[in-house]
């Protein structure tokens, strides 16, 4: 709807889920604004990313970077389904540790879980105290949580911490993180991943979904935006050269760019003025574009958020995935069958794999953990990609046998790389390795709840500059989508409600992020 004012120039810098989900909700109002989406690299997607595949793999691509989410991803699976795409379902297995001593699963009991049946128990009831003394014990750090309540330093590097690191991508940070983390996972309606489970800390096979090949759909995203007048411009660099809270933002552009040596931009430049700035980019990236033009706010809250490098190994040795997680159903693993429940978990888990529409009949995890011996609150994870990813599945058809376990696809993830010489990638066999990547990713330390999330709200909108990204709040797609979209809206576009939780998750990011209510549409 026009508004009878010249039309907004906005230049939205970085083309990941945040940035292409600020980029798409303006572009739902061209009339109002005319929409610069900005990146140095040669595709949108960010993070997001696929790879191609040998077909002796049993498929051609394979989503490398982000892999798939839990039901509460409705602004990211809306996005798909926009273009076509869906997010197929898959119940998830699990498996943590290496050896009896070490092991759980959420598919069977083992002799872990049975060794810490009662702190399990005393784990759910302290859930319940950090809920009700939020956010007093809700900001404290994890360890001083396990330490608070007394529980056993086995059970905490054992189960409470690979569970956090997992599935919250809290990496090796995850000692330091708040404890509201822990208790979102299984309580908050909005963040939950599944409900907590008094038996074996984890529910039996939760539903998860997998995502479409990101490569094609990030293509498409862009394709589409360029259609509605967008104009997506990628292996561009950005220089900040001027902000102004009434005239708005001055930046050098540079266009098919490249770096030198010195890791300075070459290429076409322009100097040119938007009207307002959305940076969807990490933290310290955004830090280091403002530079001199950064208010001591921004300083202190970007600075705030830590970042870590991590490298992901993509292979096909099983050898080695073997010997560093639980792939299979051992006699030894499994635990008591005291019940009618544990009865019928074993007696599934016994099943030689077999392939169904949404996921395994029989034990075939699919992310994995184990911890160093030497460090023992410090992870390596592990994904079986064949397992996990519904592309794999779907080539082998319903009621196949699980191919042998040197045509799968492995990643394999070592964390941070300040923790080098606990990594054991040179044992992975080089002629079996499929791509290397590094990952920035940002740890959610207790900090960062105390000094970043609270803070967003106080630079968020000063000097015609707008903040979005997963690290806004915590390290999922869903947030990056989110966060993209709050941006847009308050630049004054409109939020188009598709689902009652969605926009209730939306609402609750706007205020945290933004200091602002969401105005609902009535009808």
């Amino acid at each position: 709807m026009a508004t009878g004012y010249p039309r907004k120039r906005i230049a939205v810098v970085g083309a990941g889920a945040a940035g292409m989900s600020c980029a798409s909700t303006l572009a739902n109002n061209p009339d109002n604004f005319e929409v610069h989406l900005l990146d140095s690299a040669s595709q949108t997607g960010g993070q997001a990313t696929s790879i191609p595949l040998d077909a002796r793999y049993g498929a051609t691509w394979l989503n490398d970077g982000v892999q798939g989410g839990s039901p509460i991803f409705r602004h990211t699976f809306n996005f798909f389904r926009r273009y076509g795409y869906e997010p197929q379902p898959v119940k998830l297995q699990v498996s943590f540790g290496k050896g009896p001593d070490s092991f759980f699963t959420n598919i069977f009991p083992s002799p872990l879980v049975d060794k810490f049946a009662g702190e399990i128990q005393k784990l759910g009831r302290v859930l319940k105290w950090i809920k009700r003394l939020m956010p007093l014990l809700g900001i404290l750090p994890v360890k001083v949580i396990l330490q608070l309540f007394r529980f056993s330093h086995d059970f905490g590097s054992k189960m409470v911490l690979p569970l956090i690191a997992l599935f919250l991508g809290t990496g090796n940070q995850t000692p330091n993180v708040s404890s509201v983390l822990l208790e979102r996972l299984f309580d908050d309606p909005q963040m939950k991943l599944w409900d907590f489970d008094p038996d074996m800390l984890l529910p039996n096979q939760p539903t998860m979904y997998t995502f479409p090949n990101l490569g094609d759909f990030y293509r498409d995203w862009a394709s589409d935006l360029r259609s509605k007048g967008v104009n997506v411009r990628l292996q561009t660099g950005v220089e900040i050269l001027k902000r102004d809270s009434k005239k708005g933002v001055d930046l050098r552009v540079w266009d098919k760019a490249t770096h030198d040596s010195e890791r300075r931009w070459e290429g076409i430049v322009h100097d040119e003025h938007f009207d307002e700035l959305v940076l969807c980019v990490p933290a310290d990236a955004a830090k280091k574009l403002l530079g001199k033009h950064a208010t001591w706010r921004e300083k202190y809250v970007l600075g705030g958020v830590k970042f870590f490098d991590d490298v992901t190994i993509t292979h096909s040795d099983a050898d080695y995935f073997n010997s560093i997680f639980e792939t299979r159903y051992k006699s030894e693993l499994c635990g008591k069958a005291s019940s009618e429940a544990r009865s019928e978990q074993i007696a599934f888990a016994k099943q030689t794999p077999r392939c169904c529409q949404d996921g395994w009949e029989g034990f075939a995890p699919m992310y994995y953990t184990h911890s160093f011996e030497q460090a023992p609150q410090k992870i390596e994870m592990g994904f079986d990609c064949t397992n996990y990813q519904h592309q794999f599945r779907e080539a082998l058809g319903e009621n196949a046998l699980s191919p042998e376990q040197d045509r799968h696809v492995y990643q394999t993830i070592f964390l941070n790389k300040e923790d080098s010489d606990l990594w054991t990638w040179e044992n992975i066999d080089k002629d079996k390795i499929i791509g290397e990547k590094w990952w920035h990713q940002f740890g959610h330390n207790w900090q960062h709840y105390i000094r970043v999330v609270p803070g967003m709200m106080f630079i968020n909108g000063k000097n015609r500059t707008l903040y979005a990204g997963s690290w806004t709040m915590v390290n999922m797609h869903e947030i990056a989508c989110i966060s993209g979209i709050a941006a847009a809206y308050r630049l004054g576009a409109v939020y188009e409600p598709f689902d009652d939780f969605a926009e209730d998750c939306f609402a609750k990011y706007l205020l945290v992020s933004h200091g602002k209510r969401y105005k609902r549409v009535a009808g």
